[in-house]
């Protein structure tokens, strides 16, 4: 009898490198403290109109998501909410609604990171470009100030509606934390780090007491642009996460 190797194994699973990179942000989420127990969803379209998705599985923490773990989903499917293996009911409404509706929203992150989440629930949740990092995000935020509760099918298609228009890259979710919108986990994930570490900027700015340098709108419009086609920026940073993983000996490839 043929022995079948692990790697070809790995070569049959569907999806398979989408999965690893999906795994792989994962990983480096809890790395950098930005995970909440076994709650936040990442989803990560997988056909054209972005209905079938790949997504976490319910209440497994984010250090053990493998590769293999990540359900295939269909927004379209009701069925998708049955079974032992169904996904948590909040990530099916917001992040089957986004998919459901955002073609453009190919890779969708959901998170309560501390820094993020005090910036959403301030009563002004503005980030204003005060730095580098926070002027990537001018004119790519959307603010939702209507939270109506945990994010079942109702409330995810009101947030869904709120994400049409393409140039969307965030949604500061008032009273609830942050979600990010990308082309790939690796856009999405440099997005998602970039926009805590700005937020973290901010709260730590306003914690002085000082006035803030806020920069002109022509240089924060100029630098946002430079910074979203800036060469590469991603998925450089996307190698070296699966590098260091990798050198670990971690498992997230399974």
């Amino acid at each position: 009898m043929a022995v079948t190797s692990f790697a070809q194994d790995r070569a049959n699973i569907e999806f398979y490198e989408e999965r690893v990179d999906m795994a792989a942000t994962f990983r480096w989420t809890v790395k950098l403290n930005m995970h909440e127990a076994v709650a936040n969803h990442f989803s990560l379209a997988v056909n054209d109109d972005g209905t079938r998705f790949l997504m976490n599985p319910n209440q497994k923490h984010f250090s053990r998501v493998r590769a293999s773990d990540l359900l295939l989903l269909d927004a379209n499917d009701p069925n998708s909410m049955t079974g032992d293996d169904a996904p948590d009911p909040t990530a099916w409404g917001l992040h089957g609604s986004i998919h459901r509706h955002c073609s453009h929203a190919r890779c969708v992150m959901h998170v309560h990171s501390v820094h993020a989440t005090v910036l959403a629930s301030l009563a002004d949740s503005r980030l204003p470009a005060i730095d580098q990092n926070s002027a990537m995000f001018f004119e790519r935020i959307v603010i939702d100030e209507n939270y109506g509760g945990l994010a079942f099918e109702e409330e995810g298609e009101r947030c869904a509606s709120m994400l049409s228009d393409p140039k969307t890259k965030v949604m500061i979710m008032g009273n609830h934390g942050v979600l990010i919108i990308g082309s790939s986990p690796a856009d999405t994930f440099n997005r998602l780090y970039y926009f805590e570490r700005a937020a973290e900027n901010y709260i730590r700015a306003l914690q002085t007491g000082q006035p803030l340098r806020v920069l002109p709108d022509d240089i924060a419009r100029k630098t946002a642009e430079e910074l979203e086609n800036y060469p590469d920026h991603g998925d450089r940073f996307m190698k070296e996460m699966k590098a260091i993983l990798d050198e670990e000996g971690s498992n997230y490839r399974d």
